[in-house]
């Protein structure tokens, strides 16, 4: 029993040490928005800041203040001109700004009816079926996904990409020309923030690339005043998490990265 009590505990400490993190290392590029990018005030550490600390990831950030979906084939085109192939994962992190903006959420696919060959046991030969296509634009929140999806699937085919969803956000008073109220308002074309999120959900099984549920798994949630402890501010900028936010999503991610090869 003493023996058999002894192994027990050895156990955990040694598969502790033969688990390696699959990120460990790698070159990781990171496009988004302000809360990716390292010049926004909300936080001296951000998310990714912390992966390499504990991970030792080397980091390519892109992301820049108030941008939207439209502005991720830039970034790619940016990681491509410095960088090249030499990167080892994508992260996506944006879409909160699109919300804010107002950009209407849209459609996935335009639908055509077409002449297709078919038959199964049967002898083979035209029928009509509907034949879907990606809608391609900037003007609506899923072609503008679709759009940017097709660009960086293309540009590093071969490259573990994931998409993280927008966070919860709440009042955010940059100044008297730049006020966003909270999440549980409808933005000017009359959709919540739920729509945007639920639309990168989506988006993950459309082109093939997993999605990490930041607005659920995080847990931060700035409505509550209890979880202002997490935001740059509970007065004025619900939006931004801090130093403390940015820790608890990078623990959220850390784990959540464990189940996704680098390729």
């Amino acid at each position: 029993m003493t023996v058999l009590l002894s192994a027990l505990l050895v156990l955990p400490v040694l598969s502790q040490q033969l688990i390696r993190h699959p990120w460990q290392g790698k070159r990781v590029a990171y496009f988004g928005d302000s809360i990716t990018d390292p010049r926004n005030s909300g936080s001296k550490l951000k998310y990714w800041h912390y992966l390499q600390e504990w991970l030792d990831i080397v980091p390519y950030v892109y992301g820049i203040s108030g941008r939207q979906w439209n502005d991720i084939p830039a970034q790619a085109d940016k990681l491509k001109a410095e960088h090249d192939d030499d990167v080892d994962a994508i992260l996506i992190f944006i879409g909160t700004n699109d919300y804010n903006a107002g950009v209407p959420i849209g459609d996935w696919f335009t639908e055509r009816l077409e002449k297709v060959v078919a038959g199964i046991h049967e002898q083979k030969h035209p029928v009509d079926r509907l034949h879907r296509y990606p809608i391609m634009c900037d003007s609506t929140y899923r072609g503008r996904i679709n759009k940017a999806l097709d660009y960086v699937k293309r540009l590093y085919p071969t490259k573990q990409i994931a998409l993280l969803t927008p966070i919860h956000r709440a009042e955010f008073y940059a100044n008297e020309s730049n006020w966003q109220p909270r999440e549980d308002y409808t933005n000017k074309c009359g959709e919540y923030l739920d729509a945007y999120v639920e639309s990168v959900k989506q988006a993950g099984n459309l082109w093939a690339i997993p999605v990490i549920d930041l607005n659920a798994l995080s847990g931060l949630y700035p409505l509550m005043d209890e979880h202002t402890q997490y935001f740059k501010s509970a007065e004025n900028d619900r939006l931004h998490p801090n130093d403390e936010g940015h820790r608890r999503m990078a623990l959220t991610l850390m784990y959540q990265l464990l189940a996704l090869p680098v390729f």
